[in-house]
């Protein structure tokens, strides 16, 4: 294994160094000594040469998803809808009106309808009641489905703009992100935003 290669699986888990490579805000000589006191490898230039170049690839990757990203929501219909509760329960509940999702243990419910919740909140399971959230979906093309990244580039747009996302579901050509009211107009006109570029 060549030192670019041992450099490489160094930092894939390394979330954000590898930003920081990406964009360029990174003291190539600080890391390749960070890199080479913990892997132990004598070949300091080396390590420092295997930076740049792992640098550059990053460079263009984030440009080619960010362009296609933007190309998806671009020619996306993008929905809001306000007022709505996130339910997490661990029992199947009667719920009406509601989007329903079962993960393991868990049931996940998008209760658009408030009076709903004196119901609900009654009920045996109920772990979590998120009141006054809204639901922001993306509609898009098919071609989404083989866009590597495409969510990544939607929750950091918005982690960028300390914009929590309580609940993300992805499911063929829709994108559904829960976000509480204060941060649904924001997050709207972000990718709005991108629309208008």
């Amino acid at each position: 294994m060549t030192v670019s290669d041992i450099v490489r699986m160094y930092l894939k888990n390394k979330p954000y160094t590898l930003e920081a490579l990406e964009n360029s805000i990174v003291n190539y000589s600080a890391l390749a000594r960070i890199v080479q006191r913990e892997l132990r490898i004598k070949n300091y230039h080396a390590i420092k040469a295997a930076l740049r170049r792992y640098a550059q690839e990053l460079k263009e990757n984030s440009i080619s998803i960010e362009k296609h990203a933007t190309s998806i929501i671009k020619s996306s219909k993008i929905t809001i809808e306000s007022g709505i509760a996130v339910v997490i329960s661990t029992s199947d509940l009667d719920v009406e009106k509601s989007g329903k999702i079962k993960l393991n243990d868990y049931y996940i419910y998008l209760v658009p309808d408030p009076s709903e919740l004196k119901y609900i909140k009654k009920g045996r399971g109920t772990i979590k009641v998120q009141e006054n959230a809204s639901a922001i979906t993306i509609h898009s093309e098919e071609r989404l489905e083989a866009l590597p990244g495409f969510v990544a580039f939607i929750a950091s747009l918005l982690a960028e703009q300390n914009i929590n996302i309580i609940e993300f579901i992805s499911c063929y050509t829709d994108t559904l992100l829960v976000v509480s009211n204060s941060d649904a107009l924001k997050s709207h006109g972000l990718l709005m935003g991108i629309t208008e570029k």
